[in-house]
């Protein structure tokens, strides 16, 4: 089992900057892939970012070049670092975990609002 929490998000203006945070529990955190997911209101959850247990990572259109993700074995920890933000990018943000082909598990979410 993996428990996933999320931190990071808040109130920002377009054109600014925040770093999302995603802890995650257990002992065998490096052996899963990680993804950033959003949802906004009315709308699907769609995929953001992934980053495999080897470091390799892959973004949506919508956000490549703006958004970062990385991790930190050592904490546990995954990150997605969100600059050049857009009002379209308001949603509620999750990570997830896979080892294989599915998302397993799956944080609680932490809000992003971008005012224009």
């Amino acid at each position: 089992q993996v428990q996933l929490v999320e931190s990071g998000g808040g109130l920002v203006q377009a054109g600014g900057s925040l770093r999302l945070s995603c802890a995650a529990s257990g002992r065998t955190f490096s052996s899963y892939a990680m993804g950033w997911f959003r949802q906004a209101p009315g709308k699907q959850r769609e995929w953001v970012a992934t980053i495999t247990s080897g470091g390799s990572t892959s973004y949506a259109d919508s956000v490549k070049g703006r958004f970062t993700i990385s991790r930190d074995n050592a904490k546990n920890t995954v990150y997605l670092q969100m600059n050049s933000l857009k009002p379209e990018d308001t949603a509620l943000y999750y990570c997830s975990a896979r080892r294989g082909s599915t998302y397993d598990y799956w944080g609680q979410g932490t809000q992003v609002t971008v005012s224009s």
